[in-house]
Formats: structure tokens, C-alpha cells, sequence
């Protein structure tokens, strides 16, 4: 998979999550490795936005690998066991990198 594809994937899955419950959270997601790229995750107004660019004003930046991602995606890989062994890092709140990993399932 390359990162395009990711970034479809996200988008995808993005466009099926129910945000009505949520009032803001900004996450970064950095993707590390050879296909590697950085893209945001809004949520605001309801409303969910995923685009191709950094975020200055987040809650929390996280980096994974696009492997490693794309198992969070699918169910494969635990987000607290990957933060726990390293394969996922959060810089910022760790409660809104948590609040973002329950949007993805």
C-alpha cells in the first residue's frame, strides 16, 4: 500500500463515521518508513475532514508506520499495545490520540 491509499482509505472511513457526538479534535497523523507523509484528521461542527497537510493547532500528532497504520485501520494491531511497544508515538494529549483510535474501529 502506498500512502495515497492510505490517505483514500482514511477518507473512506472517514465519510461512515458518526462524529455527531464530538465537539473537536485535531489529529495529526504522521507516517514514518519509505512511504511515508503526513495527513490530518478534523473533527468540527459535526463534521469530519481528512486532508494532505500538517496541523498546527492539534490536540496531538501521532506517528506509525504505514504498515503498522494500516493494521490500526483493520483491527490488527492494538492502539495502547502499539503505543506501549513503541510502534505508535503520540506527542501531545494522549486522550485525544485514544478519542482518535476509537473513531477508527
Amino acid at each position: 500500500m502506498k500512502f495515497d491509499e492510505l490517505l483514500t482509505k482514511v477518507r473512506n472511513l472517514a465519510s461512515k463515521t458518526d462524529v455527531s457526538d464530538h465537539n473537536f479534535l485535531a489529529v495529526q497523523v504522521n507516517i514514518s518508513g519509505k512511504e511515508s507523509g503526513v495527513f490530518y484528521v478534523e473533527v468540527k461542527d459535526s463534521k469530519i475532514n481528512v486532508e494532505p497537510y500538517e496541523y498546527n493547532d492539534r490536540n496531538c500528532a501521532i506517528t506509525i508506520s504505514l504498515a503498522d497504520f494500516n493494521k490500526l485501520l483493520d483491527g490488527k494491531l492494538d492502539p495502547i499495545l502499539a503505543f506501549g511497544t513503541g510502534k505508535l508515538k503520540v506527542d501531545g494529549d494522549v486522550g485525544k490520540a485514544l478519542e482518535f483510535s476509537k473513531l477508527l474501529k
